[in-house]
């Protein structure tokens, strides 16, 4: 690995994507900084002469090679791609209508595929380089009024997952962050759309959903300055983790779900063995 990386950040004009790109220029390294509002990317990241801006919205293949070819025109190479860029669309899944569900996977599952699909044949050429993926608690485990939300997570996992030895061979980490409640902007009015309401059953546990979800923005646990320092030293690393369990709650939620798991399985156990075909 250079000394000095090469940086290419999806969502890097609001949230976490701001921190995690000021972190790495601090660290020495080049970094670009992505979004679909220029101006606001550069705004928000400040100056540097180790930064270049470039217009990208993740759901436009287009935008990604486009973006690719900025960042290989400007510094030669990729080293680290942070999948960040996400959008939240909440509700019970009745009143999540199909265009909202479509737009959650577009932008949180397809948009990331996209980037992806276009950093490769870089990384593959360089035989180096590390992709790491923004998923969240949401991808371990699915949770009441995030029925969208979760599906691109948890179908983001799979795909992480499975991609990992198909780019190892070239050298190509991977490695899936999993962050709990950070002072974020994904609770904004501009990142959360919330479904219509349309069910009357569901009307009293709309409200409380709604209620605790609009009391959580800004005043979630986790800081992400810090989240964004730990992310830039885990691309130090050698071996980078295959997964980072990010936040003394998503670690609550992960073990939580290990044991359940373990649970489902002692369950089965009797019943799942008696279905395998009797040894000759």
């Amino acid at each position: 690995m250079t000394a000095k990386q090469v940086w290419l950040i999806t969502g890097a004009g609001r949230g976490m994507g701001v921190d995690i790109a000021k972190a790495a220029l601090t660290a020495g390294n080049a970094v670009v900084a992505t979004g679909r509002n220029p101006g606001a990317v550069a705004k928000a990241v400040g100056e540097s002469d180790d930064l270049l801006v470039v217009r990208l919205d993740v759901t436009n293949p287009e935008h990604a090679e486009a973006a690719v070819q900025a960042t290989v025109g400007r510094f030669g190479r990729i080293d680290v791609l942070v999948n960040n860029a996400g959008n939240f669309y909440a509700g019970f899944f009745e009143e999540l209508n199909p265009d909202q569900i479509e737009r959650q996977l577009a932008t949180t599952l397809i948009g990331p595929m996209n980037v992806t699909r276009a950093v490769l044949p870089v990384m593959r050429r360089q035989r180096s380089g590390h992709v790491i993926t923004i998923s969240s608690s949401a991808g371990l485990v699915g949770f009441e009024f995030t029925t969208a939300y979760a599906a691109s997570k948890f179908g983001l996992e799979g795909w992480m997952e499975s991609l990992r030895p198909e780019v190892a061979p070239f050298g190509i980490h991977t490695t899936i962050v999993n962050p709990g409640f950070f002072r974020t902007q994904l609770l904004t009015p501009q990142s959360t759309t919330y479904a219509s309401p349309s069910a009357e059953d569901y009307a009293d546990r709309r409200t409380a959903q709604l209620a605790w979800w609009n009391a959580q923005n800004g005043q979630q646990s986790g800081d992400p300055a810090r989240f964004a320092q730990a992310l830039v030293a885990l691309a130090r690393e050698a071996q980078p983790l295959r997964r980072f369990i990010a936040g003394a709650d998503a670690m609550a939620t992960a073990t939580q779900k290990v044991a359940d798991l373990q649970a489902d399985i002692e369950a089965n156990r009797e019943r799942s063995t008696s279905l395998s075909l009797a040894e000759v």
